[in-house]
């Protein structure tokens, strides 16, 4: 399913069972909240946690934020619950952990449809194993429902037993095969968590790298991370008024029967002028929050 231009720069993993928590999502700068029902519930807490996130969403108050559940996996005894939950929860979108083939996303979205899901509500993937990673390609174009590639960067570590270094080039393959099938299949596709909450300098160099890269925005896992992130994947004042340019110039060109122009010394072509419009879209979907 082709996106349109959201601002997915922030996103914030929350705890379901925690009602305070999801209270405080109503009032956060981040662009979309995870509501989780997975990695951060105990499975003693797993359906109080089902009934919290219900209750919240039912209650409203999110705003613009892009709102998605994290589920279980359908081999665990809580996720085909969790999904018909999800289906009529009004979320934006359903996360589904580990995923590692086009199946688990088609039996996901059957199961989703069975209980009423709207058309609307995507389904989102963690590409967080090996074999999830080498399998990109099939399960960004598992269904027109899916949405969207979160990189679960800790659990691929774990599993390819590679480190977290500051420039992640261990990860640097995984992060590029997700890149790839996420634009070859016109999905959002957003990078993973920095665990360290007290190295800002290195959280701001793994943003960095994400939006060069070309990620649409990072998971997070705290509040305090949000603003510089949001600063880190938004186009900044200087970019937004090159594309301008960009498309001001192209336009006049275009009107004299030219194909191509220069701007500030450099060649423009239709293919700078498509960067450009997104850019200036993103930036006005971003004031529009």
């Amino acid at each position: 399913m082709a996106t349109t231009v959201r601002p997915r720069r922030s996103v914030l993993y929350m705890p379901g069972s925690n009602a305070r928590a999801l209270e405080k999502g109503r009032g956060l700068p981040a662009d979309g909240l995870i509501l989780d029902l997975e990695d951060a519930v105990a499975p003693d807490a797993k359906a109080v946690a089902r009934d919290t996130i219900a209750q919240a969403l039912a209650a409203g108050g999110y705003g613009g934020r892009e709102l998605i559940i994290r589920v279980n996996g359908l081999n665990t005894p809580w996720g085909y619950d969790d999904l018909r939950m999800a289906a009529t929860s009004g979320a934006d979108a359903v996360l589904l952990p580990k995923v590692e083939s086009a199946d688990a996303v088609r039996l996901a979205d059957s199961v989703l449809r069975a209980a009423g899901a709207p058309a609307g509500q995507t389904i989102w993937c963690m590409m967080e194993t090996p074999l999830g990673i080498l399998n990109a390609k099939e399960i960004a174009g598992a269904s027109p429902a899916v949405g969207g590639l979160v990189l679960g960067t800790s659990d691929l570590a774990k599993d390819l037993h590679a480190a977290h270094t500051a420039q992640r080039l261990p990860m640097i393959t995984s992060l590029g095969l997700c890149l790839l099938a996420a634009r070859a299949y016109g999905l959002a596709v957003l990078d993973g968590v920095h665990l360290d909450l007290n190295d800002d300098e290195g959280f701001a160099a793994s943003c960095r790298q994400g939006r060069e890269l070309g990620f649409d925005g990072k998971t997070l896992i705290h509040p305090k991370t949000i603003t510089a992130c949001n600063a880190a994947f938004a186009p900044d004042a200087d970019e937004i008024a090159h594309a301008h340019r960009i498309i001001a110039a192209h336009a006049e060109a275009a009107s004299s029967g030219k194909g191509v122009v220069l701007v500030d010394g450099k060649l423009v072509e239709n293919l700078h002028v498509e960067n450009a419009r997104r850019l200036v879209a993103l930036a006005e979907a971003i004031a529009a929050l």
